[in-house]
């Protein structure tokens, strides 16, 4: 098969390294293997630079995917581009979606006998990508909140071994005990879902189905349907918000009458201000944001029944 090049997060751990391993002896019993490791995005142009017309597989979780395809669109070079992922993540969230094997020799397996499916891309106004979802609300205070306590625990142990690693889980729990509400207009193929008279627990929009390793937020995603998944939920009184994650728990929630879930294929959010967790990654305050789905964007080693 066509020569690989496999890129791989340079802060990766002794046992992603053996793990690595064992799918790279899969992938070298078929094809010429060059492994990269990088961690930073000048390094990651420089590989991709000389990749060629070799196949990228990509090693880690979503970020890592985020951050290869967030190169490629900005080098024009994801049209024709054919991606492999090997999930060495935390959460794994998109290789759930698209029915990869988590088992990183079964995935190294797909790179090598799967097919090239197209997959659906979300793009925003100014360029920036997202792979797997964004959302607003609730869930993105919950990752700010976690972010702060990170950078506060991170230096309390040594070197990988700290504090900083339940940063999230209380950020969590500090949003769970006290979630905020944003006021947001929210507008999907120009058709107004809700307005800024109506508070709104979380807005979350979506190519794939699951955050946080595998909690189903929007549980009827599809990352090549060429539609963009919309939740909006109105669960904001205590017993609602309960009852809200109660069911978030058994991909229910999005049959609730203080949630609205419908597709399209541009999704206007605006008000706030408001924070974004997009594939993990934390901005804002925001007061307008728009993202689209630009279909069959790239294409995606998948298990031929996927």
């Amino acid at each position: 098969m066509d020569p690989l090049l496999v890129i791989t997060n340079a802060e990766a751990g002794t046992a992603d390294e053996e793990r690595l391993g064992a799918a790279l002896g899969v992938l070298r019993a078929h094809a010429s293997v060059e492994v990269a490791s990088t961690s930073r995005p000048g390094e990651l142009d420089g590989v991709l630079h000389r990749a060629g017309s070799r196949r990228i597989v990509v090693v880690g979780g979503d970020g890592s995917l985020h951050a290869v395809i967030a190169a490629l669109h900005r080098r024009r070079d994801l049209e024709r581009a054919v991606l492999g992922l090997i999930p060495l993540g935390t959460g794994n969230d998109f290789a759930r979606g698209t029915g990869l094997p988590l088992d990183p020799e079964e995935a190294a397996q797909v790179v090598v006998h799967g097919v090239a499916k197209p997959m659906d891309l979300v793009v925003d106004e100014v360029g920036e990508i997202v792979v797997n979802s964004v959302h607003a609300g609730a869930g993105a205070e919950a990752s700010r909140r976690g972010s702060i306590w990170k950078d506060r625990l991170g230096s309390v142990g040594v070197g990988r071994v700290n504090l900083g690693r339940v940063g999230y889980p209380i950020g969590a729990a500090l949003t769970a005990i006290d979630p905020p509400t944003v006021r947001v207009r929210v507008e999907v193929d120009g058709q107004v879902v809700c307005d800024v008279d109506e508070p709104v627990l979380m807005v979350a929009v979506g190519n794939g189905r699951s955050v946080g390793g595998g909690t189903d937020l929007i549980p009827e995603a599809e990352p090549r349907d060429g539609l963009l998944d919309v939740l909006v939920s109105r669960s904001t009184g205590p017993l609602a918000r309960w009852l809200y994650g109660f069911r978030l728990g058994f991909a229910s929630h999005h049959e609730r009458d203080d949630v609205t879930y419908l597709r399209g294929e541009r999704v206007s959010v605006s008000g706030g201000p408001f924070w974004c967790s997009a594939d993990g990654e934390l901005y804002g305050p925001e007061r307008h944001r728009t993202w689209h789905v630009e279909s069959a964007a790239y294409r995606l080693m998948l298990p031929s029944g996927a």
